[in-house]
């Protein structure tokens, strides 16, 4: 997707769109060129969740990953060099389609959560219909174990979403430190940090910074030779601080839409004579709706772009940073809080897989690394990016298949 890669780009709001296509969209006929390959079985989709239910000719290059410190001891840890292997038959069927044919892989992803949708639904459905028979205990332990295993996949989905994103930007995420450290040293090579940023919209990069500042101290006008300067710090340290930055990049996506939001809302009401520009724009804002606004699957760098457009012809908004310096104990706990239980899940994999020992998978290891404020920042830069596209991917998943509240 451009925004993606273009950088701090201005949108107006005619462009103001998702990053994931709307599911409805995806249901469409697709028109294939004549260079397309392809060979599906009929029903493809449907029979898909076994590895050979689909056949696609490969057509492009995967994204190498080098994570290292001279040495070939980081060796990918699946077919996508990702640190979390998918578990389930539809994971590893979108793990296919993403490396055979990137092109089909959203129509693959809307689906997919048609079909877990329909299997969750149905099971539940069954249980609800022998309420009261014979066969009630049985179909209830059907239900629970149809959601065990559609919880698992969607977390996999989740993951596949995520993986897409960072692919977009050319960013191949870090493989299992078990893999990279050698003799208790881990450099993490290219850096990536310009690709790592580009997503973030002026505002949040500035609080991103002040957040790579505030936990490896490396300043953004720092020298090379700062850069390069090597540090000791313990796995599960390590672990910790990935995983709150994770954290603290969902946060930050929350409270800019947010912000963008409450901008939106003082524009429309700040001419009581209701214009002609002002009105199309609160016309504008109540197509959207409310929720839309809040909960909408967008960049950072497109909701706030949105509203800085037109607050900078009206008003001059708030700052991002001093509004969320601003907000109540109560408005950040909701911000900050992970909306769904896959969410909470899939962190909890993804950092294991991440920091883990490679057998248990426990990351309580306190092995001390040898390791470069560099390589540090591009630990928390993708961290940060990890959490803001795990929130849209969130939302979209959301609208198709209805993921379990983290209360």
């Amino acid at each position: 997707m451009d925004h993606c890669l273009s950088r701090h780009s201005t949108l107006s709001p005619a462009t103001f769109s998702s990053p994931y296509p709307p599911p409805s969209l995806l249901r469409h006929p697709l028109t294939f060129s004549p260079r397309t390959a392809l060979n599906f079985p009929n029903n493809h989709f449907r029979s898909g969740r076994a590895a050979s239910g689909l056949s696609i000719r490969p057509a492009g290059r995967t994204f190498p990953v080098i994570a290292s410190a001279g040495a070939s001891h980081c060796e990918p840890s699946s077919s996508l060099n990702s640190p979390l292997e998918p578990r389930s038959q539809p994971g590893k069927f979108l793990s296919s389609v993403l490396q055979n044919h990137r092109q089909l892989f959203h129509v693959a992803v809307a689906e997919e959560l048609k079909l877990l949708a329909d299997d969750r639904d149905g099971a539940v459905s069954r249980m609800l219909l022998t309420v009261g028979s014979d066969e009630a205990c049985l179909h209830r332990r059907v239900a629970q174990l149809k959601e065990h295993e559609c919880q698992l996949a969607v977390e996999d989905v989740m993951y596949m979403l995520i993986f897409y994103r960072f692919s977009e930007i050319k960013v191949p995420l870090v493989p299992r430190l078990s893999r990279c450290v050698y003799n208790s040293r881990l450099e993490i090579l290219p850096s990536r940090d310009w690709e790592l940023e580009s997503i973030h919209s002026l505002e949040v990069l500035e609080i991103v910074r002040e957040h790579v500042t505030t936990i490896i101290g490396l300043r953004a006008d720092s020298s090379v030779t700062d850069y390069w300067a090597t540090t000791k710090i313990s796995r599960l340290m390590l672990g910790r601080v990935y995983v709150a930055s994770v954290l603290y990049g969902y946060f930050l996506k929350s409270a800019s839409l947010r912000h963008h939001l409450e901008q939106s809302l003082a524009l429309a009401n700040q001419d009581h004579h209701l214009g002609c520009r002002t009105s199309n724009q609160f016309q504008e804002l109540c197509a959207y709706g409310v929720k839309n606004l809040v909960f909408d699957t967008v960049s950072n760098k497109q909701s706030v772009s949105y509203g800085q457009g037109s607050t900078n012809q009206g008003m001059k908004g708030e700052p991002l940073k001093c509004y969320v310096m601003g907000l109540d104990p109560e408005t950040l706990q909701r911000c900050a809080k992970l909306k769904s239980k896959e969410a909470v899940h899939l962190i909890e994999n993804h950092s294991c897989a991440l920091f883990g020992d490679g057998k248990t998978g426990l990351v309580e290891n306190d092995e001390v690394i040898l390791t470069s404020f560099s390589s540090l920042k591009r630990l928390v830069l993708e961290a940060v990016a990890f959490g803001s596209f795990l929130w849209d991917t969130e939302e979209y998943i959301d609208t198709v298949y209805k993921l379990k509240e983290n209360n």
